[in-house]
C-alpha cells in the first residue's frame, strides 16, 4: 500500500506540473475549453470548421445527452467542475443556468487562471476554483445537482474511489457527466487488451501522466456498484475524429513551433505523442465515451 500511495502522490504531481506548464499555451493556441470539440461531419474539410465552437457544442452535446436542458423546468444551481482545467465549462455553465459553480483542478496555474478568467467575465461572485484533488473532493455530501467531469477520469488511479466521491457529492435527484477517455471493451473470452495495444497505451501514459486506462463496461459496472439509476453510455469516438488532426496541425503552425520550442520537455512530450493517440483511435483501441446517471431520492 505504501508503494502504491507513493506512485498516485508522483502521478498527482506529474499531472500538477504537466498542466502547470502547458496551460498557457493551450489557451493561446486553443483558447479556455481543454477538451475535444464534437463534430458531425457535415464538413467538406475540417480546415474550414470552428473548432473552438466545437468545444462549445461539445458542452451542449454532453448536457443534452443527460437530459439538462436550457429550458429545463429545474436547472442545475449548485454545479461542480471535477478537473476544471482553466474553468471554461463552470464559467459556461455558470453563465447558462445562473448557476454556482465550484472548479477543481491539481494545477495551481489553471486554478489561478480560471479565477483571472472569471473576474474578466465578472462572474467571480458566482465561480470558485481551487486547488484539490477529485479523489478527496473538499465538499459535503450532497452537495450539487450536477456533477461535471470533462475529460479527467483518465487521469484518475482508482476509478472505483473517482465514482464513490463524484456520488458523494452528488445531491439526490442530481445528474453525474463523465466525458472521457477509454480503451475498447474487451470481446467475450479477452481478459485482456492485446501485448500490441498496452504497448501503445503504456507510451500515451507516459507522456500524459495516465494512470492505466478502464472501459466504459467498467465505469457502468461501478456506477452500478453505487446504485445509481438512469446510466447512459455512448461512444463518441466518431464525433471527435478531427480534433486530434486538427491539434497537431495548429503545432505544426509557426505560432505552434515557436510556444513548442520556448516549452519544458513535458509539455514537448505530450506534443510528440499526439499521432500515437490518432493511431490508436484509428486502430478501434481508444474510445471517446459519455457515460451520466442520476442519484436516487430516498424516500
Amino acid at each position: 500500500m505504501v508503494i502504491v500511495k507513493k506512485q498516485e502522490d508522483e502521478l498527482k504531481k506529474g499531472i500538477a506540473d504537466f498542466y502547470d506548464e502547458s496551460s498557457g499555451i493551450w489557451e493561446d493556441m486553443w483558447g479556455e475549453h481543454m477538451h475535444h470539440g464534437f463534430y458531425d461531419g457535415a464538413a467538406s474539410s475540417y480546415d474550414e470548421v470552428d473548432h473552438r465552437y466545437a468545444q462549445i457544442r461539445m458542452i451542449e452535446e454532453a448536457l443534452l445527452f443527460a437530459g439538462i436542458s436550457s429550458d429545463d423546468h429545474k436547472p442545475p444551481k449548485r454545479i461542480v467542475d471535477v478537473g476544471c482545467g482553466i474553468g471554461g465549462s463552470s464559467r459556461y455553465m455558470a453563465k447558462k443556468y445562473g448557476a454556482e459553480c465550484e472548479g477543481i483542478t491539481l494545477s495551481p496555474v489553471q486554478a489561478k487562471r480560471a479565477e483571472e478568467l472569471a473576474a474578466v467575465k465578472g462572474l467571480e461572485h458566482v465561480t470558485n476554483f481551487q486547488v484539490a484533488d477529485a479523489l478527496e473532493q473538499p465538499f459535503p455530501d450532497d452537495e450539487f445537482d450536477l456533477v461535471w467531469s470533462m475529460e479527467s477520469g483518465e487521469h484518475m488511479p482508482d476509478k472505483a474511489k473517482f465514482i464513490n466521491e463524484l456520488t458523494r457529492v452528488t445531491a439526490p435527484g442530481g445528474r453525474i457527466i463523465i466525458v472521457t477517455w477509454v480503451h475498447r471493451d474487451l470481446s467475450p473470452g479477452e481478459e485482456t487488451l492485446l501485448e500490441d495495444e498496452q504497448v501503445l497505451l503504456k507510451k500515451i501514459c507516459n507522456s500524459y501522466y495516465l494512470p492505466p486506462w478502464c472501459s466504459s463496461s467498467d465505469y457502468v459496472k461501478l456506477l452500478h456498484s453505487q446504485s445509481l439509476k438512469e446510466i447512459k453510455v455512448a461512444d463518441w469516438t466518431d464525433y471527435v475524429a478531427p480534433f486530434w488532426p486538427a491539434v497537431i496541425k495548429s503545432a505544426l503552425t509557426w505560432k505552434g513551433f515557436v510556444s513548442l520550442f520556448r516549452s519544458p520537455w513535458k509539455t514537448i512530450k505530450g506534443a510528440l505523442v499526439m499521432p500515437l493517440m490518432i493511431q490508436g483511435y484509428n486502430k478501434g483501441l481508444i474510445k471517446f465515451a459519455i457515460i451520466t446517471c442520476k442519484k436516487q431520492i430516498e424516500t
